[in-house]
């Protein structure tokens, strides 16, 4: 029969979670990680087609949506991909580099990752119970209470690493940021974030299957607020692509009415540069016909499609419209607003953005500043990064943060 009491208990049994109980256990701590599911590791599975974007040859803060950009980069540099690399290297899981950026698992199966954790997890002796979902937490004297249906179990050390909102079917259901605002904490508000976006506008649903790549932008009450640059991918319902899920929790986050998402469909080019082109081209060729001097430059159903919203016909020619007109057409390619009226939600979402709030934790340990011996890792925190990888970043680099930690304050209490 395995003990109730322990040194310490972890709720969530994840990437952060796993991440900070490998070192806690090693260094001979009496390790408990509850995890709601009957199985581990599915929502790792499903991340990146099934391949799990490991990491980012680069990260920083900047790469992340946070109240606290400076906690993130104490915990990133403590931390880094290059660390990340060497600890699945000596766990036998080599990394191959895609796209000049992001690494996957050499053999393209998130599977191996997930074996890998477990393996050492076990080997470290971290005890992993399943299918135990926590309702309540309280702090009684020195302790923590950790209580579900079934079970009840105590330690000294408490690390919340429950994930967020994003794919509930895995088991995110947001638990954990009822568990912190029980012990004290204060939650930034949630959205979705790296969620494809849907549209109320006809137009763009019959773009369906096009990709290119552009840039966006949120412009609210006039000022950008945020931007992306990447591959725009319409659908039946919407917006999907990098830079569509990049910019979407930032459009989310943005409570203003007055908000567009505006993409700039031919980032590469500068306004001067295509008005003078458009110029030789009515000089050359005065009889072309607007459709197809734009499919130059995209693809043949945007290209109606644009041209009908700018009130062209597709078939007219190119000296038909005046000079100003072509300006103002050209200007609209480079800043043309895209009705969204939402987004898929977590169902879909990749990750949430909000979460128990970084001015409330120390800055390099991860610890809670209102509640002793609490420790926060991972998604439950107010921390979304873009997407290639840096998610899976900030759950290894918080996970081992904290379980550094931990390990450090048993040795000072030796």
């Amino acid at each position: 029969m395995q003990p109730t009491s322990w040194d310490v208990i972890i709720i969530g049994a994840g990437p952060a979670g796993l991440m900070a109980a490998i070192p806690c256990a090693e260094s001979g701590l009496r390790t408990l990680v509850l995890d709601s599911q009957g199985t581990i590791g599915a929502k790792l599975l499903l991340s990146g087609g099934g391949r799990c974007n490991v990491t980012n040859l680069k990260v920083s803060e900047k790469d992340y949506q946070t109240g606290e950009p400076r906690t993130v980069r104490n915990i990133l540099r403590s931390f880094p991909p290059e660390r990340t690399l060497a600890f699945f290297k000596e766990l036998g899981v080599e990394m191959v580099l895609e796209e000049g950026t992001k690494y996957f698992p050499e053999r393209q199966s998130a599977k191996v990752v997930l074996q890998a954790l477990l393996r050492a997890s076990q080997h470290a002796g971290v005890i992993i119970q399943t299918g135990k979902k926590v309702k309540t937490v309280s702090k009684e004297r020195k302790n923590f209470c950790v209580r579900g249906e079934d079970f009840e179990c105590s330690a000294e050390t408490l690390v919340i690493a429950t994930g967020g909102l994003s794919y509930p079917g895995t088991g995110s259901d947001g638990s954990g940021y009822l568990l912190a605002k029980s012990l004290g904490h204060r939650i930034v508000p949630t959205t979705p974030a790296l969620a494809p976006l849907i549209t109320d506008e006809p137009d763009w649903k019959t773009l369906a299957g096009i990709t290119l790549p552009v840039r966006l932008s949120v412009i609210a009450e006039g000022k950008k607020i945020a931007g992306s640059e990447g591959a725009l991918l319409f659908t039946h319902l919407g917006f999907s692509g990098p830079a569509a899920l990049d910019i979407s929790g930032s459009w989310l986050r943005c409570q203003t009415a007055q908000k567009n998402l505006v993409v700039n469909f031919l980032p590469a080019r500068r306004e001067a540069d295509l008005l003078a082109e458009w110029a030789r081209g009515v000089a050359e060729h005065p009889d072309r016909s607007w459709k197809r001097s734009l499919t130059q430059y995209l693809p043949e159903r945007l290209a109606e499609v644009l041209l009908r919203k700018s009130g062209i016909d597709p078939r007219s020619r190119l000296d038909q419209i005046s000079k100003k007109g072509r300006a103002s057409f050209i200007r609209a390619l480079l800043h043309c607003p895209i009705g969204v009226s939402g987004s898929q939600g977590y169902e879909k979402a990749e990750v949430t953005a909000g979460g128990v709030d970084l001015g409330e934790v120390d800055p390099k340990t991860l610890a809670s500043n209102l509640c002793p011996r609490l420790f926060f890792a991972g998604e439950v925190l107010d921390v979304d990064g873009r997407i290639g990888g840096f998610n899976f970043q900030w759950a290894w680099s918080s996970g081992a943060v904290v379980g550094q930690a931990i390990m450090r304050e048993l040795s000072l209490q030796a």
